[in-house]
């Protein structure tokens, strides 16, 4: 224990009973854990966390990962999500992959002529938002209920079979789900 005793501690006395005991003991064995998490890292025993990566994002692994359920029709929804996607994207760069999977009446927002208003300026976020690599998918149950092929979608949107499954799958991929 003379280490202890060090420059770090000149002056202070160790306690040797009550909580004080306690709450050095904790802050020692913190202090022990991380110094050895740092070691094994360096000596390359353990390797330091990547993310992982999916075919969503540029051809690179990012640090986040996020699937937004997009499943309303109405503006103040549309705008809602698109903002907090944008958001996303600013403050984390390329550092994030974002799928966004359009069911039932969300997907009128990702179709050419859609059956149900869709504001322009919407029409244009979403586009700018896939141009910057955000990925669109559109449900195939939901498609086939309004008689749609993927033809009546925007040229960037891919569509999936079930677009629930298609959430099921990103999310044991370790994507974050966001639902409005």
């Amino acid at each position: 224990m003379g280490w202890l005793r060090s420059r770090a501690f000149r002056g202070r006395d160790l306690p040797t009973f009550g909580p004080d005991v306690e709450s050095w003991g904790r802050r020692l064995r913190r202090l022990a854990a991380g110094l050895s998490i740092v070691l094994a890292v360096s000596v390359g025993c353990v390797s330091p966390a990547v993310a992982h990566h999916t075919e969503a994002h540029f051809g690179q692994s990012t640090t986040y990962q996020v699937v937004y359920q997009f499943n309303r029709s109405d503006a103040t929804y549309h705008r809602s999500v698109l903002f907090s996607i944008s958001e996303l994207i600013r403050k984390h760069g390329d550092d994030i992959e974002i799928v966004v999977i359009a069911i039932g009446p969300g997907l009128h927002i990702l179709g050419r002529s859609p059956a149900r208003p869709v504001e322009q300026e919407i029409k244009e976020k979403v586009q700018s938002l896939a141009d910057y690599g955000v990925h669109f998918r559109a449900c195939g149950n939901t498609m086939k209920s309004l008689g749609w092929s993927s033809k009546d979608l925007f040229s960037f949107v891919e569509a999936v079979p079930i677009g629930v499954e298609a959430l099921i799958d990103l999310q044991t991929r370790g994507f974050s789900y966001i639902s409005w």
